[in-house]
């Protein structure tokens, strides 16, 4: 009875007030606050949801979004058919609800339009008492005087209470529908009418019989006024009615989490990520993991290194299994490389001149002070080429490299590749070459995409408009070819196709990081396999775990890998025999000293980080000591042979970065990078 009370005291009011009165009464209305917090959304780069947060009370609460305009006009036509046309309050639906009330001694019809609930929603104030109903009136009056009736509907769309902790038509559409609510059949849209009258009373997941009859009974309406044809009402009763709650959308659960905390309250963030290479990508993470003893966990990113897009991102098998601390993000803790750094020496040494993918070089026993490296099967192989020795992944040879270029020139390359490396001491050592040095997952695979794009370096970022190419280049392109067309040549895993994924493998010291690394023409991947805590796993191999995941990887995102590029065209692709004699076999300097007495080369002109006006017919060059005949090298590109000159003109390939090196008779060089300004 206080409902008709309030519905007749309601039309009363405002068929008797004094216009001017009435106006100064809805203008001195105390509003209630009209931003309405939403949760912080994460979206791929199709718009797709990847992720949702609740607002800061546990509300599911999500920004409208698009919305199927067949549900708009058919809650319209359910509950204000009049909402267009009415100025807050429905003068017709009020006089209507209390004469039918008045005659019948209870309840027929109600009289709230949508802003009045809107009113009542902000408020969260009652619905029952006639002082509730004034105040609703008279909020609703002042709304549709301060917003637009869209702005109204979309209040709406944002507070309707759905069951639980869901509020918003968006929230209830994937968690009662599973899908967004772009587009929903009449039996779904009836369902989304018909919750917000009751919600605890109609959820679908505890009282599917009351939610299947109040949907029919906003049918049936609809039907009756005309909303519905006879066949489209006959259909929508037929469909069948859900009966649980979904979960929301929570892939790349740890880069989600990682950009949300970054970013305001109710963001709308969004990334490169491939929402179904991001399924398949986890997926294949918890597959890779299974059956697999000690908790061992899995992350792999895998990234578009012509942009620098990450396309999916995984920081472990499941993020939600703390046995295997799922919570700790892989990709972003600090983990030994193993040998994924190698190819990085080979190319430096290509582009320094010191080497050549024909030189040969040794693999015997050698000390270097107390330490006497080995390779991994503890065996040695004799005199090798350069190319067998990375295809074999030999410790002695890289480690034998790394002394000639010192291991600092490897650090200063990989971290202008925006790697950020930690040393376990003070001074980068020899070791760093085998993986002692700490590293993420991300960058080592950043660093990679720079070996993909010959040299050039790029930020990889999942966030949208994040990637950009960095202005350095690590080493020249034709190292970079040089090193790329060895690692083609690896076998891959069973199953996998040879020469299309240039790829490494790495094992950390005492098995506990299985890595795997590689790039075709277009995207670079990589993958990890280990205990989160780093304990060991025994038996753990790049090679056997690591390598067969991140060739499927490549296989889930594309059916054919993208062509290598191929070789530029000052590579040098000749047989041992053919090579200049200074790249015919690698010495290390110590025995170079110890044969020959002269003095070693010096570069006169330039110096060492000289920065100098493109020359226009070449750059002339001075040098002092060595053994003629010299060979001169600009990024690692013969550009003179068999010179006997002290002081010659060079060709340069163009503006930019130059490694410039001089090699003499006796295999000694000396090197210096300099920059030429356009």
């Amino acid at each position: 009875m206080h409902r008709l009370l309030a519905a007749l005291a309601i039309a009363l009011a405002l068929s008797g007030a004094g216009r001017d009165g009435f106006d100064d009464w809805i203008a001195r209305t105390d509003l209630p606050a009209l931003v309405v917090p939403v949760g912080t959304e994460v979206v791929a780069r199709d718009g797709s949801l990847l992720r949702a947060f609740p607002v800061a009370d546990g509300r599911w609460r999500l920004a409208p979004g698009p919305v199927d305009p067949a549900y708009l006009r058919l809650l319209i036509a359910f509950e204000d058919r009049r909402f267009y046309d009415h100025a807050g309050v429905d003068p017709r639906a009020v006089l209507r609800a209390a004469w039918q009330g008045l005659r019948a001694g209870r309840i027929i019809s109600g009289a709230s339009t949508l802003s009045m609930q809107v009113a009542r929603l902000l408020e969260a104030g009652p619905t029952g008492t006639l002082r509730g109903k004034f105040r609703q009136a008279r909020v609703a009056l002042a709304l549709e005087r301060h917003l637009t009736k869209a702005q109204i509907l979309d209040l709406y769309l944002r507070l309707a209470p759905f069951g639980g902790n869901l509020e918003g038509v968006r929230a209830a559409s994937l968690a009662w529908l599973g899908k967004e609510p772009r587009r929903l059949t009449p039996a779904e849209a009836a369902l989304l009418i018909a919750l917000p009258q009751a919600p605890e009373s109609r959820r679908p997941d505890r009282a599917l019989q009351a939610a299947h009859v109040a949907r029919d009974r906003v049918l049936a309406r609809l039907g009756a006024a005309g909303a519905l044809t006879p066949e489209q009402l006959a259909a929508a009763q037929a469909e069948p009615m859900p009966g649980s709650r979904r979960d929301f959308p929570a892939l790349a659960p740890h880069l989600t989490d990682r950009l949300a905390r970054a970013a305001p309250q109710g963001a709308r963030i969004e990334t490169t990520i491939d929402a179904g290479l991001q399924r398949a990508a986890e997926a294949l993470a918890r597959r890779a993991v299974a059956g697999l003893a000690g908790q061992v966990s899995a992350a792999m990113i895998f990234a578009d290194h012509r942009s620098g897009e990450i396309l999916a991102q995984v920081g472990a098998a499941d993020w939600s299994d703390d046995r295997r601390a799922g919570f700790v993000d892989m990709t972003q803790a600090l983990r030994s490389p193993g040998s994924t750094l190698k190819p990085f020496v080979y190319a430096l040494a290509f582009d320094d001149g010191l080497a050549h993918p024909e030189t040969l070089i040794e693999d015997r026993p050698v000390a270097f002070g107390a330490w006497h490296p080995q390779n991994f099967d503890r065996k040695f192989r004799g005199t090798v080429s350069i190319r067998t020795a990375l295809t074999q992944s030999l410790n002695i040879p890289v480690v034998t490299l790394t002394e000639a270029l010192g291991p600092a020139r490897l650090m200063a390359s990989l971290r202008r590749a925006g790697a950020d490396l930690r040393l376990p001491g003070g001074e980068p050592g020899l070791a760093v070459s085998l993986g002692g040095v700490g590293i993420t997952l991300q960058d080592l695979v950043q660093a990679y995409a720079a070996l993909a794009r010959l040299g050039a370096p790029v930020h990889l970022s999942a966030e949208a408009g994040g990637a950009y190419p960095l202005d350095t280049r690590l080493f020249g392109a034709v190292a970079a070819w040089q090193v790329t067309d060895i690692l083609a040549r690896i076998a891959p895993p069973p199953g996998g196709q040879p020469g299309r994924i240039a790829y490494k493998t790495g094992t950390s010291y005492g098995h506990r990081d299985a890595l795997a690394v590689g790039f075709d023409g277009r995207h670079v991947g990589g993958v990890w396999l280990g205990r989160p805590d780093g304990t060991p796993v025994p038996g753990a191999f790049g090679g056997d775990l690591a390598a067969p995941v991140l060739f499927e990887l490549f296989a889930r995102a594309k059916a054919t890998p993208d062509p290598l590029p191929p070789p530029p065209p000052a590579t040098l692709l000749l047989p041992n025999a053919r090579l200049p004699l200074p790249l015919q076999r690698f010495r290390p300097r110590d025995a170079i000293f110890a044969e020959a007495p002269e003095d070693a080369p010096t570069l006169a002109f330039p110096p060492d980080g000289a920065e100098l006006e493109a020359p226009q017919g070449g750059l002339v060059v001075k040098l002092r000591g060595g053994v003629a005949p010299f060979t001169w090298l600009a990024n690692g590109v013969p550009v003179a042979i068999g010179s006997r000159l002290r002081e010659t003109t060079l060709p340069m390939p163009g503006p930019g970065f130059v490694t410039l090196t001089v090699l003499d008779s006796r295999g000694r060089s000396a090197s210096a990078q300099i920059r030429l300004r356009p």
